[in-house]
């Protein structure tokens, strides 16, 4: 800043205003703080109450405000000034300025404390500058420091008129400075250390030096002009006596915020050696000058002096409370050593003692792995008992492989000729194959398998659960070459160790024996005692040695080469396990299907399997529903009659039941008869088929026991099911005691075999689990004699759908989770058979009992691209996952989102449902288990790569079943529902409209 500038900036009302003033600090050659001789009282009054407050007030932590006035004890006289901080030094030191006085301090934090808002006022002290000066550019330190001296013995504690010319932003006076008449800014120029700035041109502005105030203050701290502590007991400067009435007046606009200055009270100042007399002279400024140089020095000295003495005095004390501590410890350790020169002896026997029990524990259990000799025995015993491949078993197979050659071309066979043919040749290599497996069977039964696999399987076990994981290697005999040359080095190294253990304790051993001899009061013969006695501690300390010794290699850890040899043979040990267990398991189950094959054999060998039982099942079933159907005649001209006889009637319907019970066991008969049939063929006479197509053999195959050409639809006594028949024929009829029902579907010569065909997989997923299948069972498949009609045997469940359900008590969160899982193991089911359902909705979905879920059939008319066309929706959200909309071909994915869609719905039942962007509905905005919530998440947004297995083993399927309070009021109401006629439809277009898109199985 150019001082023509702080001229321009200077217009206030106080220019040329004349102010008595006493200074307090110097900064420089032309800068200095000084008080107002009308503020002496405030000074005192000021000291006084900050050595009441801040004794007892808080540290200062975190932050600190450079604005906020704080609370600093001064270093030099331990008493309490206001300040303010100028720069944070370190985390526990600050650069701190004394507002009330302007010298600057570098304090702890400790010294820094807060104070009350009443002492939160404006500095007493401002920063003044020597009007129309400026320091020279380019000034030394040392002409800097003279120039400060200097300046200092012209005003320090001097009462100085100050000539107001102009204030800086920063609150600095630029003011004349005269003291008895002497211009201080003309004695300061005229001595050099300072220049006149021009302020006439612009172009000679002189602008001053700008330098950090915190640098300033941190120099100043090095160079003290002058040193509180170090002043005279010369009295202090008279002040004006002005009088302060009420209270000190808190003027907070004016505060000048270029530093803190520190507050004395004027007793505690005592004057430098700077009291000039009105007639001042150079020579007496210059003596004052050598005297504050020279008690700088002296004080200079006495600090060092004093900081030596303080260090010598402290390692004094450390040296003193060192030696205590050796005097201490020497003592406890002589103490220790009395106490154990009495048991020694007991001691050294004692820890031997247990050194030698571990080395026992130690050779008996870690040795046998750390040399391998484990691994020698897994290796010997493979050896002895081997399970080798036999030879009769390489010619059973090379037979076999022939035999079901054979086998397939006879099945594959259209034509009875050919078929013939080729029975023929497989009856030659079935006699072959006959003596193939007595050779074997005879070779097997000598053989200890059953023994010999459970002896690898106990040595696998013990292996693995010493080894843990095998690596996987190439089968090498080098390895176990490598593993007996490595196992001899060790076993020699050790057994050096271990002999010298040996001896060591053997002649302790002998020691005491001898020892025996000499406290033998009963031995009469003088035995000399010095030199079996002499050599204790030398025989101690060898066992010692030694036995630490061998202890110390047993627990060495193997190296990486040890390691890597031990665990690649025992990866190749636990090789040649897997291989010799996989060869006997090949042996077993070669040896059950030869077993089986010689029962077959020995059954049929000279005849085939007949089927005249199957036919004269048929042919009693064909008399049976002669006669029913003679009986139905009969019934219906008695009931159209003029004069119907009641009991007549009732007798007939008697034997109409009769019949039918006879016919439907004859028909469960013929099914056991063509599973027996259906085994045969399909193990050991594919011929059967082919030359009984009389009996429906291939048919009842392809439907997987499914399909039967002996039941029709006029032998039930079926009762029509109207309201649900909207699309297809749907009956209700009972059979052996069950209430089934009969779907209808309209087929002709290209249908017909799809039907059978889609019926038949479905029926063979169900029969690989039955009840655990988690789908509805098929019971029936046929075809209708006078109509286009194939009809579809299954349970009835009336009232058990979801819909139905719902609508009337909804299932509790417990149930719904029963339910859901095994709807989930029907999918499952469907998806491993590679069964796509395509059409899951509520209608065709049941629960049994409230807790047993069940996926219902599917419209097997139609492929799943047709099944999952059909929209369906629930609770008005769509059960059309996104991707079949986009057109995309029914996929598992799909299943699973409309499996989530209803396992949603019945959480939420009638609560609106959001739609994100793709038409997902958004499960964050329902209240749901964690767990629930999870799985839904994972049904609808990563249904691609999520499986119905997965779902199955979901964590809210998984845990503990909690029993649900059960609702009076609902238990009376679905236990009145139940009693009602299951015929009678409470609104008939609901149920039509819940069954027109899909299939049902529910009233």
């Amino acid at each position: 800043m150019s001082f023509s500038e702080t001229v321009q900036r200077d217009e206030d009302a106080h220019c040329n205003e004349v102010e008595d003033v006493v200074g307090s600090h110097v900064e420089d050659a032309i800068t200095f703080w000084a008080q107002s001789v009308n503020r002496n009282k405030d000074i005192i009054k000021l000291g006084c109450s900050m050595s009441k407050v801040c004794p007892f007030a808080n540290s200062v932590f975190g932050n600190l405000d450079p604005k906020k006035i704080y609370g600093g004890l001064f270093s030099e006289d331990k008493c309490w000034y206001r300040c303010k901080v100028l720069k944070i030094v370190s985390d526990e030191k600050c650069l701190v300025r004394y507002i009330d006085y302007g010298n600057t301090e570098i304090l702890n934090r400790s010294d820094i404390v807060e104070i009350p808002l009443a002492l939160q006022f404006s500095s007493v002290a401002k920063k003044y500058r020597l009007w129309g000066l400026q320091i020279p550019s380019g000034q030394e330190v040392t002409q800097f420091d003279q120039g400060r001296t200097f300046l200092g013995s012209l005003i320090f504690e001097k009462e100085i008129k100050m000539r107001i010319k102009a204030t800086n932003q920063d609150g600095t006076v630029i003011a004349q400075a005269e003291y008895d008449s002497v211009d201080i800014g003309e004695e300061v120029a005229k001595k050099g250390f300072a220049e006149k700035c021009q302020l006439t041109s612009s172009t000679n502005i002189c602008e001053e030096k700008k330098s950090d105030p915190s640098q300033l203050a941190l120099r100043n701290l090095k160079n003290p002009i002058p040193l509180w502590g170090h002043r005279s007991n010369q009295p202090h400067f008279s002040r004006p006596k002005g009088r302060v009435s009420g209270k000190l007046t808190l003027n907070l606009k004016n505060e000048n915020d270029s530093g803190n200055h520190m507050t004395f009270s004027k007793e505690s100042l005592a004057v430098g050696a700077f009291n000039l007399g009105s007639n001042v002279s150079l020579a007496k400024i210059k003596q004052d000058q050598k005297l504050i140089e020279e008690n700088e020095k002296l004080k200079a000295e006495k600090e060092s002096l004093l900081e030596s003495y303080k260090a010598l005095e402290l390692k004094v004390e450390q040296t003193s409370q060192n030696l205590q501590k050796e005097k201490e410890a020497t003592m406890n350790l002589t103490k220790y050593l009395e106490t154990s020169l009495k048991t020694y002896i007991g001691t050294k026997m004692k820890n031997l003692a247990t050194k030698v029990e571990l080395l026992k524990e130690i050779r008996h259990v870690n040795i046998n792995v750390r040399f391998g000799n484990d691994l020698s025995d897994a290796i010997k015993m493979l050896d002895e008992g081997c399970v080798t491949t036999l030879a009769s078993l390489n010619e059973l197979e090379k037979i076999w492989a022939e035999y079901k050659l054979a086998q397939e071309e006879i099945q594959t066979c259209d034509n009875v000729n050919e078929g013939n043919i080729l029975i023929a040749k497989r009856n030659e290599v079935q006699q072959k194959l006959d003596m193939a497996v007595q050779r074997f069977i005879l070779e097997v039964d000598e053989l200890p398998l059953y023994k010999r696999l459970q002896t690898l399987q106990d040595l696998s076990t013990s292996l693995e659960a010493v080894y843990g994981q095998a690596k996987e290697g190439i089968n090498s005999e080098e390895i176990l070459r490598k593993f007996y040359d490595w196992k001899c080095d060790k076993r020699e190294e050790f057994t050096s160790v271990k002999s010298e253990t040996e001896g060591s304790l053997q002649h302790l051993v002998t020691w005491f024996q001898n020892i025996l001899k000499v406290f033998d009061l009963s031995l009469e013969e003088p035995l000399t005692y010095e030199g079996t006695i002499g050599n204790i501690d030398e025989i101690l300390e060898k066992a010692e040695s030694c036995v630490c010794k061998e202890l110390e290699i047993s627990q060495i850890e193997q190296g990486d080469a040890d390691r890597e040899i031990i665990l690649s043979t025992y990866s190749q040990v636990l090789q040649k396990i897997h291989s010799e267990e996989k060869l006997i398991a090949t042996i077993q189950s070669k040896y059950k299907d030869s077993v089986e094959f010689k029962k077959q054999m020995t059954e049929y060998i000279h005849m085939n399997p007949s089927v005249d039982h199957l036919l004269s099942i048929k042919k009693k079933l064909k008399g049976l529903k002669a006669n029913l159907r003679w009986k139905l005649v009969e019934k219906n001209n008695l009931e159209e009659s003029d004069d119907p006889d009641g009991s007549e009637i009732g007798k007939i319907k008697q034997e109409i039941t009769q019949l039918r019970n006879s016919v439907f066991v004859e028909i469960y008969h013929e099914r056991e008869e063509y599973e027996k049939l259906n085994n045969l063929a399909q193990k050991w006479f594919p011929e059967l088929p082919l030359l009984h197509t009389e009996i429906g053999l291939r048919k009842y195959m392809n439907s997987g026991g499914l399909f039967t050409m002996s039941l029709e639809r006029d032998l039930f006594d079926a009762e029509p099911m109207k309201e649900l028949s909207s699309k297809r024929p749907l009956v209700r009829t009972e059979v052996n005691g069950q209430t089934v029902l009969l779907k209808g579907y309209s087929v002709d010569v290209d249908t017909e075999a799809s039907v059978i065909q889609r019926a038949a997989a479905y029926h063979r997923a169900w029969r690989e689990a039955k009840e655990e299948s988690g789908l509805l069972p098929l019971i029936f498949l046929f075809l209708c004699k006078s109509d286009p009609v194939a009809y579809l045997m299954v349970p009835y469940y009336p009232r058990a759908n979801l819909s139905v359900i719902q609508a009337k008590m909804p299932l509790s969160s417990e149930e719904a989770l029963k339910v859901m899982k095994g709807v989930a193991q029907g999918l499952h089911t469907l998806h491993k058979a590679n069964i796509i359902h395509g059409s899951l909705h509520q209608n065709n979905i049941f629960a049994l009992n409230r807790e047993q879920g069940i996926v219902g059939d599917f419209d097997f008319t139609k492929s799943v691209s047709q099944r999952a066309s059909v929209n369906m929706t629930v609770g008005g959200l769509t059960l059309t996952s996104p991707e079949l909309k986009m057109g995309k071909p029914p996929s598992p994915s799909s299943d699973l989102y409309a499996y989530g869609c209803l396992l949603l719905w019945l959480f939420v039942q009638d609560q609106e449902f959001e739609m994100d962007e793709d038409g997902i509905p958004k499960v964050d905005q329902f209240h749901l288990d964690d767990n629930v919530r999870s799985l839904l998440c994972n049904l609808m947004h990563f249904r691609n790569s999520v499986t119905a297995e997965q779902v199955l083993n979901a964590e809210c399927f998984l845990l503990p079943e909690v029993k649900s309070i059960p609702n009076p009021e609902k238990e009376v109401e679905y236990s009145q529902c139940e009693k009602e006629d299951e015929l009678k439809m409470e609104n008939v277009d609901t149920c039509k409209e819940k069954t027109r898109n899909g299939e049902t199985n529910t009233d």
